[in-house]
């Protein structure tokens, strides 16, 4: 379809950049027809390199010949809205994302079973709603070998725009799924299925230090982490194998979960 000279933010075309929720964009009645936004030059190229399809690119018209240029060449036959630098500066939050946005189809789903079967070390979040900080594991576990990521029913969706963004698009590069169940009702007894051993991180007074030799043996670990504040729930911590924590001094209690999974996933890495 090619560059489509766009005027004004109220186009109809700019609807799932500027004005579709997320859960309009997830559109769960028609999951086919499902999207989610990549923004910028990079997450999108990331995105595009594992096999996701691009539907749409909105993008200032000067990235056309710069940031977007090899883009738009990958993405073939799909409409480019361009618009000025001043009207895509005006969006709020727009100015920060170089330039360049792609609607894309959502992936199909993964089963647990899927992204456990050659799996070494694995995240596992318990209600962690908060996408930046799911964004942040992410992108940590892309960094620090861990294979994949499993999610309770009630976590925040990592194709929310906001946890693709802070993730770098390692969302599309480590294998995630969905739990059917609660880790305590089911959830653990699946990792238990496929050989895991699990650790909840979590202070209680049978913890072990993250560091424990007992914990870095084991050939199939499943890491534990809870939600904001709250941490995992007690009956989660109960059902895991294992239960770790990070020393902490200066009588600070525990660390966002972010940054706790960044410490479990370096401790506990294969190496």
């Amino acid at each position: 379809m090619g560059i489509i000279k766009i005027k004004s933010v109220n186009a109809t075309e700019l609807d799932p950049y500027l004005r579709l929720s997320e859960a309009q964009l997830r559109n769960r009645l028609d999951p086919e027809n499902a999207l989610f936004i990549a923004e910028s030059p990079n997450v999108i190229r990331t995105a595009l390199d594992s096999g996701v399809e691009a539907v749409s690119l909105f993008c200032e018209k000067s990235q056309i010949d710069g940031e977007a240029a090899d883009i738009i060449e990958r993405i073939g036959d799909i409409p480019v809205y361009a618009v000025d630098r001043e009207l895509f500066a005006s969006v709020k939050g727009f100015a920060l994302t170089r330039g360049v946005h792609c609607a894309m189809k959502r992936p199909k789903a993964s089963v647990p079973s899927d992204v456990l079967e050659d799996a070494k070390r694995v995240a596992v979040l318990e209600n962690t709603v908060d996408a930046v900080n799911l964004g942040a594991i992410f992108r940590s576990a892309a960094a620090l070998n861990i294979d994949a990521v499993l999610l309770s029913p009630s976590c925040s969706d990592p194709l929310v725009r906001r946890s693709v963004r802070v993730s770098m698009g390692t969302v599309f590069q480590i294998p995630w799924a969905f739990i059917s169940n609660d880790l305590y009702n089911g959830g653990v007894d699946e990792l238990h299925a496929h050989g895991f051993k699990t650790v909840a991180m979590a202070l209680s007074k049978n913890s072990v230090w993250i560091d424990d030799d007992v914990l870095k043996k084991e050939e199939k670990l499943a890491i534990v982490l809870g939600t904001e504040g709250e941490g995992l729930k007690d009956a989660t911590i109960d059902a895991c194998d294992f239960v770790a924590k990070i020393p902490m001094y200066n009588s600070v209690d525990s660390l966002n979960v972010a940054s706790a999974a960044t410490l479990a996933f370096w401790e506990l890495r294969v190496k």
